[in-house]
């Protein structure tokens, strides 16, 4: 019976100590991920401080790079003399507003072409000459216009409509290129007020060389400045317009391709009408 109370006793010894152990390993592991815890939170918040700065500093550089560039082209603009900058940019100023005017004109009189002569051939083939006018009238651009012109001699014979269309082609082909010339103009201008001014400048250089007596850097610096400040911004202006001018060339070419596709269409549906007739 002792020996019973013994192994009973010794077991509960064994158990509470295993308890104590096990208790203790929890405590040790929760304080551990405690601990892992607020490092990894101290971590992530010194990484966001950390960034945050760095965005900061980011576009305080970006401010003052834009800031500094618009200084930058003012200061060079101002160096460059006023009487020829001034002429630069106004020739800038007039070779964009006659681009931008293209542009606006040649989007609104691009359309599409083929959903046109689609509707025109199914008024035509139905015997409907006046809605396919009516179509016409109700479409903007040039397309329309000279379908309109040959409808309009339809019952005259094939070679009065081919004469209309391709009269009224011609016109309507002028109207495109309206003001294409100023804007050439404007682009040979640019440089060459930039080229006057760089040759001013060279004769401001040697009248300095002249007065001082003694061919010294600082003594051609200023003339030699304007001659390529006023050169380099001739130059940027030309490319500017000369990139608006291809586009607009190439905008001109595709609506001159619709209007002959359009036109040969147009003449195809004529002889079918004239045939069913």
């Amino acid at each position: 019976m002792k020996k019973l109370f013994a192994i009973i006793a010794l077991v509960g010894v064994f158990s509470l100590g295993m308890t104590q152990n096990v208790l203790a390993q929890e405590a040790e592991q929760a304080d551990s991920a405690a601990t892992e815890q607020v490092d990894s939170t101290a971590v992530a918040d010194e990484a966001a401080a950390a960034e945050a700065e760095e965005v900061e500093e980011a576009e305080a550089i970006t401010e003052e790079e834009g800031v500094s560039i618009h200084k930058e082209l003012k200061t060079k603009f101002i160096e460059g003399g006023a009487d020829f900058m001034s002429l630069v940019a106004v020739a800038l100023v007039f070779g964009l507003a006659f681009c931008i005017e293209r542009i606006i004109y040649l989007s609104l009189a691009e359309i599409n072409a083929k959903k046109l002569m689609l509707a025109i051939e199914a008024k035509l083939a139905a015997g409907d000459i006046e809605g396919a006018k009516e179509v016409c009238r109700n479409t903007r651009g040039p397309v329309a216009s000279i379908c309109y012109q040959g409808l309009m001699r339809i019952n005259e014979g094939i070679d009065n409509v081919e004469r209309s269309v391709t009269a009224y082609g011609s016109v309507q082909a002028s109207y495109l290129e309206q003001g294409c010339s100023w804007i050439t103009l404007f682009i040979a201008m640019a440089p060459s007020l930039g080229f006057l001014g760089t040759v001013i400048g060279m004769v401001m250089a040697f009248d300095d060389i002249q007065r001082a007596g003694d061919i010294s850097p600082t003594v051609v610096a200023g003339g030699m400045k304007v001659a390529l400040i006023t050169t380099i911004f001739g130059i940027v202006v030309a490319l500017i317009l000369q990139l608006f001018y291809n586009y607009i060339l190439s905008k001109i070419e595709t609506i001159t391709s619709h209007m002959e596709e359009s036109t040969i269409s147009l003449l195809d549906m004529c002889m079918k009408y004239n045939l069913k007739k």
